[in-house]
């Protein structure tokens, strides 16, 4: 079976796409239609509607009308139905995992299939806040006045995703928006619908009720009109800086508040004390997960003189041995890019490096062929020796390249990995904890992994500084976003 033919196969699956408002499904879009390009093999393997303004509308009021009563559903009952959410994602993920490497060419060994356990996770971790989030009883005086808080829903929150790691950001989001109250117009990325679908579809058999939760698909006027609209009343945004600042200008007229997810441009600092049978490993695997598509991979790794030759070797060898293919086969590392937009850029940042001599190519720099031809793929490529001031060093690729780069000392290496405007992640790889606690304060990041981690924990906040945004997701804090509080004094 061919490539091609395997696809088709898979694509049986796919959920028929429609805006969902207040329960009903609108399979006809009001703006047109976007073909779906199946990125594995370049084929048309759906017409998606696009929604417009007035479906905004539609859902922004289906969403208030369902207000009240999400409020008022005691906190018990929502947990229960996030519970269930949680269970529902495992039981459909074998179905979940083949939708995400049909819909953006996340591979089902490196990518699908674990974003299916994280957002399960992030599901049933903010199911148990749905009971637990109270106020507060504040100090007085006897003769002052009784005073506590009571925390409360901010209403209708609009939430808009990007395309990388779609299952994700919905676990993100929409369960701790859901936890405290709050009722939802979501948009995904036109490019990545199937995924917002089912999720909707799974959320309602968990018991979730009609108008709680509302999807309208569309292209970027349709993300302008939530960002813009007098009924939204906190947004919650995952891409890049250039929309955030669309986003922001829109919410500033009804001065709504809003929670950044940015890019990142992640630095990974191996010094020479570190344990390198770990850290060369690590260090080539998990800078080009997801083909090299996520904000928070460490693609700058950052070597001390001592080792570097040594770790630019390993890691090399390390690559070399993942295989570049059809994202449904396990033993596939790379799939392709998400669509051919991604991969002229990708490809064009490649030969910009190579004409400036930005670094020395030592793995990869074209494209595969056989099969592979026609799809958005690009080999995974590795770059030594770059220049930490280059546009390959300082911008996000947001596709399979590595970018290695030496330094003598702390002192250079903290200069280095604070040089681009980025902050959402950093890594650091050493044997002294001393340093590694004085680096956690010292690199400009929201989040810093030591020693071999990863980049996010379901207890813990997670977000970013500087162009890579601001708020936080995960943990106490990441329910806090979607909760306002109010104080009452009772003379």
């Amino acid at each position: 079976m061919t490539l091609i033919d395997r696809h088709k196969k898979a694509a049986e699956i796919l959920p028929v796409v429609s805006s969902v408002i207040g329960g009903e499904r609108y399979t006809v879009g009001s703006v047109g239609t976007f073909d779906h390009i199946n990125p594995a093999t370049a084929q048309a393997q759906a017409s998606i509607p696009l929604s417009g303004t007035d479906s905004v509308d539609a859902a922004v009021a289906a969403a208030r009308a369902a207000a009240p009563g999400w409020r008022n559903t005691p906190g018990p009952r929502r947990r229960e139905i996030l519970e269930k959410l949680a269970a529902l994602l495992i039981e459909n993920g074998s179905e979940l995992a083949t939708i995400s490497t049909l819909e953006n060419g996340a591979t089902m060994g490196f990518g699908a299939n674990r974003f299916v356990t994280m957002a399960s996770d992030w599901t049933r971790y903010y199911a148990g806040w749905a009971d637990k989030l109270d106020g507060l009883v504040v100090d007085t005086a006897r003769d002052e006045a009784f005073v506590y808080t009571i925390p409360e829903p901010f209403g209708v929150v609009g939430i808009i995703i990007t395309w990388n790691a779609p299952l994700l950001s919905l676990a993100m989001k929409i369960p701790p928006a859901l936890a405290a109250g709050n009722t939802i117009v979501l948009k995904p990325a036109e490019f990545t619908p199937f995924t917002s679908i089912r999720f909707l579809e799974l959320a309602k058999e968990a018991g979730l009720p009609d108008g709680v939760l509302n999807l309208v698909i569309g292209g970027p006027e349709t993300g302008a009109a939530i960002s813009a609209h007098p009924g939204i009343n906190k947004i919650s945004f995952t891409g890049g800086p250039a929309t955030a600042t669309k986003i922001m200008q829109s919410a500033a007229n009804n001065l709504v508040p809003v929670l950044f997810e940015l890019g990142g441009k992640g630095a990974n600092l191996v010094f020479d004390d570190a344990n390198l049978a770990e850290a060369i490993p690590y260090s080539a695997t998990f800078s080009l997960v997801n083909t090299g598509q996520g904000c928070a991979l460490p693609t700058r790794l950052l070597v001390q003189r001592g080792v570097y030759d040594e770790v630019v070797e390993g890691v090399t060898a390390v690559v070399s041995q993942y295989i570049t293919g059809d994202p449904l086969e396990l033993t596939t590392f790379a799939g392709p890019l998400v669509n051919d937009a991604a991969l002229q850029r990708v490809s064009g940042i490649i030969e910009k490096a190579k004409s400036e001599k930005a670094g020395r190519l030592v793995l990869g720099g074209g494209r595969p062929g056989g099969e592979l031809a026609d799809g958005f793929f690009v080999d995974t490529t590795i770059f030594a020796d770059v220049d930490p001031q280059s546009s390959l060093a300082q911008n996000e690729v947001f596709g399979p390249v590595l970018s290695i780069i030496p330094f003598d000392t702390e002192e250079q290496a903290v200069e280095i990995a604070n040089s681009t405007a980025y902050g959402l992640t950093n890594y650091v790889q050493t044997a002294d904890m001393r340093r590694a606690r004085r680096l956690a304060r010292d690199l400009h990041s929201g989040t810093v992994g030591i020693n071999g981690t990863g980049n996010m924990h379901v207890g813990a906040p997670f977000g970013g500084v500087g162009i890579s945004g601001f708020g936080r997701e995960g943990g106490r804090e990441g329910v806090m976003e979607f909760v306002s509080t109010k104080t009452v004094l009772i003379g």
